[in-house]
C-alpha cells in the first residue's frame, strides 16, 4: 500500500526548514531582532517554535509512512530495521557536519549532540512506536513520557535554573567537553540538544505521531481540537513548569506541538481541501539537503574568510540606512533566498535527496 502524501505536510515542513535557515544564519549574531533569537532561558519566542514544528512533522510523517504499511500486514521486523537504519544515517550526517565545522573553523572541542542527532533519535523512537503500538498505546506513551519527564525536572533536585538543574548535571557527567557549552575551569557542561531534554523533544514528536494518525483518517476537526487542547494544557502547565526550549519542558512540548498541530490543520484545509499553492513545498521535499547544504556553505564561507567582506560590502548600505539589525536580517534573508532557489531547481528536476 502506497502511503498518501499530503502537500500540507510538505509545506509546513518546508516552512520550518526555511525558518531554521533564517534564524541560524544571521549576518551578525551581535545584532539580531529579538523575535529571531531564542529565549535566554525561560520563555518562548517565535524562534523557539521552529525546531518543535519540524519535530512535530517528523512524527506526522512517521504516521503517514508507517501506519499504512503496518495496517496492511507488513512484517514489523523489516519496518523496524528500516526505521533504525534511517535514524542512524541522520545521526551520522549530524556528526559529519559537526566534524566539518570542528575541522575547518578550528573549534577547540567536538560537539557530539546537535539538531540532526536529536532528529535521528526522535525519528527512531517514534518510528518504533508507530510500528509496535496501536493508537491507544501511543497516547499512553505520550502521557507517561510527559508526566515522567515533568516529575524528573521538578523533583530530580537542582531546580530549574540553568546552573545545577538535572539536565545540566547529566550533560556534565556524560558529555563533558563534548557538549555545546563547556567550562574548562569548572568542568560544567550543558547542551540545548542534550541527553535528558531529548525526552521533551520526543514528546513533541509523539504528539505529531498521534496527530498524523488523525490526518490520515481524515479527522481534520479532531486534529484542530487536539492541537488546541495540547496548547491550552501546555499554557496551563507553564504556571508550574515554565516554557523552556533548552530543557524542552513538558509545558513547552505541549505548547509548541499544539500550535504546530493547529498550523497543520489550517494548512490541510487551505492546501489539501481548497487547493491553494503549497508555499514552502520545495524546502519540505528536500529538507535534509537544504539543512546540510546550508550548514556546509555557511562553514565554507566562514572558513574561507569570504563571509565577513561579503557581509560588509554587499549588505553594508542596509546597515547605514536602517541599522545593524536590518543589515543582519538582510543577510539572513538573502541566504534563505539562495537556498530557496536551489531546492526549487532540485524539485523541478525531480531530485529529492533522502538520508
Amino acid at each position: 500500500m502506497t502511503p498518501r502524501r499530503f502537500a500540507s505536510v510538505d509545506a509546513l515542513r518546508g516552512a520550518a526548514v526555511a525558518a531554521m535557515l533564517l534564524v541560524n544564519h544571521p549576518g551578525d549574531w551581535g545584532h539580531v531582532y529579538a523575535p529571531l533569537l531564542h529565549a535566554a532561558w525561560h520563555g518562548c519566542t517565535p524562534t523557539d517554535l521552529v525546531f518543535p514544528t519540524f519535530l512535530f512533522i517528523v512524527g506526522v510523517s512517521s504516521a503517514l509512512a508507517l501506519g499504512p504499511r503496518r495496517d496492511a500486514g507488513a512484517a514489523p521486523g523489516p519496518l523496524r530495521s528500516a526505521v533504525m537504519a534511517r535514524g542512524l544515517r541522520i545521526v551520522l550526517l549530524g556528526l559529519l557536519l559537526h566534524a566539518l565545522a570542528w575541522w575547518l573553523l578550528q573549534r577547540p572541542e567536538f560537539r557530539v549532540m546537535g539538531v540532526l542527532q536529536r532528529i535521528g533519535i526522535c525519528f527512531v523512537a517514534v518510528g518504533l512506536a508507530a510500528v509496535q503500538l496501536r493508537p491507544r498505546g501511543q497516547w499512553a506513551l505520550l502521557v507517561g513520557l510527559l508526566a515522567g519527564y515533568g516529575a524528573l525536572l521538578q523533583w530530580g533536585g537542582g531546580g530549574l535554573d540553568k546552573p545545577g538543574n538535572l539536565a545540566q548535571r547529566l550533560d556534565t557527567a556524560v558529555l563533558g567537553r563534548f557538549a555545546y557549552e563547556w567550562d574548562p575551569a569548572t568542568g560544567v557542561a550543558f547542551d540545548p540538544e542534550g541527553l535528558l531534554s531529548t525526552l521533551g523533544a520526543l514528546a513533541t514528536t509523539l504528539l505529531g505521531l498521534v496527530c498524523g494518525a488523525l490526518l490520515r483518517r481524515g479527522e481534520a476537526r479532531g486534529l484542530l481540537l487536539t492541537g488546541m487542547a495540547a496548547a491550552l494544557v501546555g499554557w496551563w502547565w507553564s504556571g508550574w513548569l515554565p516554557f523552556n526550549k533548552a530543557l524542552w519542558t513538558p509545558s513547552f512540548a505541549l505548547w509548541t506541538g499544539g500550535l504546530a498541530a493547529v498550523a497543520l490543520a489550517v494548512a490541510h484545509g487551505w492546501i489539501d481541501h481548497l487547493g491553494h499553492r503549497p508555499w514552502g513545498r520545495a524546502f519540505g521535499v528536500n529538507a535534509m539537503a537544504a539543512f546540510a547544504g546550508a550548514w556546509t556553505s555557511s562553514v565554507l564561507l566562514a572558513a574561507s574568510g569570504v563571509s565577513g567582506p561579503l557581509y560588509r560590502t554587499v549588505f553594508g548600505p542596509v546597515g547605514v540606512w536602517w541599522g545593524p539589525e536590518a543589515q543582519s536580517l538582510a543577510y539572513a534573508l538573502a541566504f534563505v533566498a539562495v537556498w530557496a532557489g536551489i531546492v526549487r531547481v532540485m524539485d523541478r528536476r525531480g531530485w529529492h535527496w533522502k538520508v
